[in-house]
This record gives structure tokens, sequence and C-alpha cells, in this order.
């Protein structure tokens, strides 16, 4: 038996990484993609765990070789997926969760048009100028990036199978693992 493609994307900021993280805390026969990233790790961040960090020279001769189901520049740094990382989870018959920008789930549901695309949405503009205030990773003239580029994000939201509104974290998590966890695509 196949297993079925979660992808959950969202503007940064929406809270797409928390909600996941929690997900997968809830829901333990949910598998995580790891991504590959030329971005410097965070603190706190392991590679093969939140990322694998790579060197631009090192993804464009994996992106050359035709390993990646999808990948995008994303705030200067390139992202993407390995596509025999994701095949393998599915053929073993889990249920894989991959969280990537909108421009990478456009990509998957060319190439998987199986999978689930979840966008996860601020409640607005202002909480989320907030939010990225308020996690100090970035300075203003960041935050202002991110914020422009999340307008873009949020127009391509009705791509997505499912769009859920992160404005009260307890409610937008139990949705996100009904659908996931359970399998359910509408109320139950």
């Amino acid at each position: 038996m196949s297993g079925r493609l979660f992808v959950v994307s969202g503007p940064s900021g929406a809270g797409k990484s928390s909600l996941c993280t929690a997900l997968l805390e809830r829901c333990p026969d949910l598998k995580l993609s790891i991504s590959s990233t030329t971005r410097a790790p965070r603190p706190g961040e392991q590679n093969g765990r939140e990322y694998f960090f790579l060197t631009a020279e090192a993804f464009s001769q994996q992106q050359r070789e035709g390993m990646f189901l999808e990948w995008a520049q994303v705030h200067g740094n390139t992202y993407g997926t390995r596509q025999a990382d994701i095949e393998r989870i599915l053929e073993a018959g889990d249920d894989v969760l991959l969280e990537i920008d909108w421009q990478g789930a456009a990509q998957v549901a060319l190439r998987m048009p199986q999978a689930i695309r979840i966008f996860i949405l601020p409640p607005s503009i202002e909480e989320l100028r907030k939010r990225l205030v308020g996690r100090a990773q970035d300075d203003e003239q960041v935050v202002e990036q991110r914020l422009a580029a999340a307008e873009m994000e949020i127009s391509h939201a009705d791509e997505a199978h499912i769009k859920i509104i992160n404005e009260d974290f307890a409610e937008a998590l139990q949705l996100l693992e009904r659908i996931t966890c359970r399998g359910k695509l509408t109320g139950e």
C-alpha cells in the first residue's frame, strides 16, 4: 500500500513550522521529509534534522543530477526536496509531511498530483507583522521583505486543496491533525 503525501505551505510567520512540529509530536506515524537548503543553519539546528545544509555548489550538482522533486529560491536561498527520499517513505506505506513554500508545492502538484496540498494562512497581514517582529530573528529590512513576499504567497493560497487560518494555534493544529492523522479532508 502506498502512503499519502501532505504538502504544507504558507508565508513565513504564518505558523507552519510550529504547526508541523506539534503535528509530528501528536502523529508519530507521520514522517517528515527533510529538505535540502543552501541557507546557513540557525542556532540549534542540526544537519539532517531540520534540513540538509548544502553549499550552493553541492546543491547545484544535485540539481543537475535531477535529484529534486521540487526546488525554489526563497529569501535569497535555495531549498529543495529529494525525490528519492519521498518515494522511499511512500513506497513503505507511510504518510509523509512536506513543509515547503508555494513554489515548491506547485512543482510537487505537477509531478505528484495525488499530493494533498494544505496552505497555512495568518489571520491578517498585521498579525503576521507582529509575529515576524516578535520572533526577533530578522532585522526590520528582512521583516519588510518577508511581508512583501507573504502578500504574493498568500495570493497562491487558492491553489491548495485546504486552507487553514492559524488564528488560534490549538484549533489550527486540531484541524491539521484531523486531515493528516485520520485521513479526513472534510468535517467529520
